[in-house]
């Protein structure tokens, strides 16, 4: 039996909320099951780049309508942050691949020293175990000694490390082309089909299939 698609995104304290967002719509919009945890410094970090007051889910899921305070809005459901008995703690509970967007360097060190203090670190620490994708999206430079090591721990623990660097051989010309850039390499290392604009020598949508994600006008309408 197939298993409906789900994907874990966790945002921590690093600058860099856009790239949350933007993701979250895509996989919402797709009718991808987006499970959502936020640190307190991430929720700041929502609140000095993008103006949410609280965790906004209908503004970051791009208006899919749901009861106020209810924790979901359509396929977004989101866990507080010191609840380390949710459903994505637990080994048993299976999805796709879970992404940290942005990852800062505090969250970077705590998954890669197996710290379990919170939900956030804990379902990175389960997806690892569980021996399934986890993208951390870094994004602080200049980096130190510690991060790269952290890096270099986290990566062989099994993650993917994925620094927000967007390209510009698809000349972009726009703050979202630079961010659908950074936003498409994720969902490909989740192996989620999209039409983003990320690939070098190939028309957008070559080696996608029929309904993937990246249709703006439909997303964020």
């Amino acid at each position: 039996m197939g298993m409906h698609r789900r994907v874990v995104v966790g945002i921590s304290g690093a600058s860099g909320a856009i790239y949350a967002q933007r993701l979250i719509r895509l996989l919402v919009g797709g009718g991808i099951e987006t499970h959502l945890v936020v640190s307190p410094l991430g929720q700041r970090m929502l609140h000095d780049e993008l103006g949410m007051e609280g965790i906004d889910l209908d503004a970051l899921s791009g208006g899919a309508g749901g009861v106020v305070g209810s924790g979901r809005v359509g396929e977004l459901k989101l866990h507080h942050y010191r609840d380390v008995g949710a459903s994505i703690a637990s080994g048993s509970f299976l999805h796709d691949g879970m992404v940290v967007v942005p990852c800062s360097s505090n969250t970077l060190s705590a998954v890669a020293h197996g710290s379990a203090q919170n939900l956030l670190h804990r379902a990175a620490a389960v997806t690892l175990k569980e021996r399934r994708r986890l993208v951390l999206l870094h994004r602080e430079m200049p980096v130190s000694l510690i991060d790269t090591r952290n890096m270099q721990t986290a990566t062989e623990a099994g993650a993917v490390v994925c620094p927000a660097s967007p390209g510009f051989y698809m000349m972009p010309r726009t703050i979202d082309d630079l961010v659908d850039f950074v936003v498409g390499r994720l969902l490909d290392l989740l192996e989620i089909d999209h039409r983003l604009k990320v690939r070098w020598g190939q028309d957008v949508g070559v080696h996608t299939r029929s309904g993937a994600l990246g249709d703006r006008s439909r997303v964020e309408s």
